[in-house]
């Protein structure tokens, strides 16, 4: 069994969306592509929110903070495949009226993809817990829930789990097989609404490519193959992480914090085009980058 990663075109990978001066990263589109959230970041990392653009025509809207967001630390929304339900982790308290010193999973629900979205509700204690955090969560069409944890029964420093949604509940949530989690650091997972394909990211692995990589498994038979490191066209020597694929449109959408400032001429520049070159492009800050790409066995 050969893994096939094919870049179409042999395209390389562009910035897809970036904000000046803060960081930029996770991704989630709606199967239409006219609903997109993403997290704004400060520089420090200590302030997050999570933001929402909508599409008509072929014109974004200006950014504007989700109306689930703006009070606590938020990040890493993920859309059900049916658009009314969307998951993301905090730092709240389960009053919502304090932070917390830990993240869990959240979710909100809307009527109708015209609707608002209503009040969130944090997640049951199948998933959610006080020994550790939970977060970047990634639901198939099923509703079962994959998701990052940091659990005393892991088998490294981060692992993924997965909570499957039976008759309307979830269950205890599960961590996934060696196939996929290893005695490092596995993340930010990204599941095809079929289960047919994971895409997460990896530290500390002996063929990591630099601060962390992507990794991708299919499940064949009903078992996760072992993930393969999805090479260089996708993977920097700096972090990629916080994956989503399109598959309607065959486009790989990940987080990046490459830089190409220390490669840069020796030349002398005013003001204006440092400022330029530090507050956008590939400066460090993290960004979410875009690719048109194959992922087939």
């Amino acid at each position: 069994m050969v893994l096939i990663v094919t870049a179409i075109n042999c395209k390389a990978a562009e910035i897809a969306f970036e904000l000046s001066g803060v960081h930029v990263r996770d991704f989630a589109l709606s199967s239409k592509g006219d609903d997109l959230y993403v997290t704004m970041e400060s520089i420090s990392k200590d302030a997050s929110q999570i933001i929402s653009l909508q599409k008509t025509g072929k014109q974004w809207s200006k950014p504007m903070i989700a109306s689930f967001s703006g009070q606590f630390k938020d990040l890493e929304p993920f859309l059900h495949p049916n658009g009314l339900q969307l998951y993301f982790a905090s730092n709240r308290n389960a009053a919502q009226n304090a932070s917390t010193d830990h993240f869990d999973i959240w979710m909100t629900e809307r009527a109708s993809l015209n609707q608002p979205w209503g009040d969130p509700v944090k997640l049951n204690t199948m998933i959610n817990t006080d020994e550790g955090d939970e977060f970047y969560p990634s639901v198939a069409s099923n509703g079962n829930l994959y998701f990052t944890a940091t659990k005393a029964d892991g088998l490294g420093k981060e692992d993924i789990y997965v909570s499957r949604l039976v008759d309307g509940q979830y269950t205890q949530a599960e961590i996934l097989p060696a196939a996929i989690n290893s005695p490092t650091y596995e993340f930010n997972a990204y599941i095809a609404p079929d289960e047919s394909m994971l895409i997460f990211s990896s530290y500390g692995r002996a063929d990591d490519m630099g601060g962390g990589d992507l990794y991708i498994s299919h499940k064949v038979d009903g078992v996760w193959q072992p993930a393969k490191n999805m090479g260089g066209q996708v993977n920097s020597k700096q972090l990629d992480y916080c994956p989503y694929y399109d598959e309607i449109n065959g486009i790989l959408y990940w987080t990046s914090n490459q830089s190409k400032l220390k490669n840069l001429p020796s030349i002398e520049r005013d003001f204006y085009q440092w400022f330029k070159l530090m507050t956008s492009g590939e400066n460090g800050l993290s960004k979410v980058y875009q690719m048109p790409i194959k992922l087939s066995l």
